[in-house]
């Protein structure tokens, strides 16, 4: 691959650049006086920020010009989004769910009629969307989903439980997959559905993670009616349309993984030139120097690998099982760069944000914490493995 930008894109980079160092500015100034901390407010600011893309045509760059969006090349999406992450732009909380997901999904295989309400919407943030995928014993299968759809005339009666369900508390809809059909074989027999979270008998109970955070939540659904109007695709072929969905996933999640972890390493190694140890600086301890030369290694051997998916993309190929390798390896070397960063710290690693002595606002720790739960998300370290031992090394089936 040549790495080097066209003309093209490097006129784009400094249209983007241009903007968001006049856009930014004006957003914090309006918006709020710090960096949003808590869940809520990291939503509103979310919203907000989606708002200000929106109005300013940068809202779903990726999206045909037809449904709303720019039009623009995948790689000038990965320019938009590490000038974004490098100018601390707002996180977009809509980023993966609703524009990544549901978006593309229904662009692919909705109706015009759904086409024409929801895909304004999602662009300018008026919705939070969240994915119904995982369930109690069938968080990285699913098709062992067990959550009932039966078909009551205009109308689909839900009833089951989901899990792991992203910012489920905050959601004004959730894209769901309920099995209608459960005489069909494992695969077959699943409905897709686009569920109103106002509905009666829709219940979210956030669960509090190591960190202290409730990103996501367990939901339960008794008897919630669901208009067949809001089907995407056909009856009983949902398993079709969610792995379209989760290609989106795949797709999108590559680079914001790898921007996320980038961002993080570069903030880790300046927090490393500040401390020191003994009496030495942390950056010339042998042992953490190694660690710390490790972790820069990673990054760019995740950066590459981000490029060899963007590669695939860019010739129109299925994505395939290198996203499981992307993904393992990215979640796995997260933890190690987080556990890099808590370990310079020394005894300080103890302190969380509020203590006066807590380096960088008790950052490290809260990172480290949350990096745990990234080699479960999206599909866990185990799943991942098997699918590169079977699709990628031909190993015999698990059984």
């Amino acid at each position: 691959m040549d790495f080097r930008l066209t003309d093209a894109e490097e006129a784009f980079r400094g249209d983007v650049r241009r903007w968001l160092d006049a856009a930014l500015p004006r957003f914090f100034a309006v918006e709020a006086q710090r960096a949003p901390r808590t869940a809520a407010e990291r939503i509103a600011a979310s919203k907000a920020w989606q708002r200000t893309l929106y109005d300013a045509g940068w809202a779903g760059i990726t999206w045909p010009q037809a449904h709303g969006g720019r039009g623009a090349t995948i790689v000038e999406q990965l320019i938009f989004g590490e000038e974004c992450a490098a100018a601390g732009a707002p996180d977009s909380i809509n980023l993966a769910v609703a524009l990544g997901l549901t978006g593309p999904t229904l662009m692919h295989c909705g109706t015009p009629q759904q086409q024409a309400h929801f895909l304004p919407r999602i662009l300018r943030g008026d919705d939070i969307w969240c994915q119904g995928f995982s369930e109690p014993n069938a968080g990285s299968d699913l098709a062992g989903l067990r959550t009932r759809g039966v078909v009551e005339g205009d109308t689909i009666a839900v009833t089951g439980q989901k899990i792991w369900t992203s910012f489920a508390q905050y959601a004004d809809w959730c894209i769901l997959v309920v099995r209608t059909d459960p005489t069909a074989g494992k695969h077959g027999g699943m409905t897709f559905l686009l569920v109103d979270m106002q509905s009666p008998g829709i219940t979210v109970r956030p669960l509090k993670q190591i960190n202290e955070d409730e990103d996501f939540s367990e939901v339960f659904f008794e008897d919630v009616r669901v208009p067949r109007s809001n089907i995407i695709g056909e009856m009983n072929r949902g398993w079709d349309i969610a792995i379209t969905c989760l290609m989106h996933e795949r797709q999108t999640l590559t680079f914001n993984r790898q921007l996320q972890s980038s961002i993080a390493l570069i903030e880790m190694l300046e927090t490393a030139r500040r401390l020191r140890m003994q009496g030495e600086p942390v950056t010339q301890h042998p042992v953490l120097r190694q660690k710390l030369a490790a972790a820069v290694i990673d990054s760019h051997a995740m950066r590459y690998t981000a490029y060899r998916n963007l590669t695939k993309a860019l010739r129109g190929e299925v994505p395939g099982p290198e996203g499981s390798i992307e993904k393992l390896f990215w979640s796995e070397m997260y933890q190690r760069q987080l556990e890099t960063a808590v370990e310079i710290e020394g005894p300080f690693s103890q302190l969380l944000e509020g203590s006066p002595h807590a380096i960088d606002d008790g950052k490290w720790p809260y990172l480290m914490l949350y990096s745990r739960g990234r080699t479960i998300a999206a599909g866990s370290s185990e799943i991942q493995r098997n699918i590169i031992a079977e699709r990628v090394l031909g190993l015999p089936r698990e059984k």
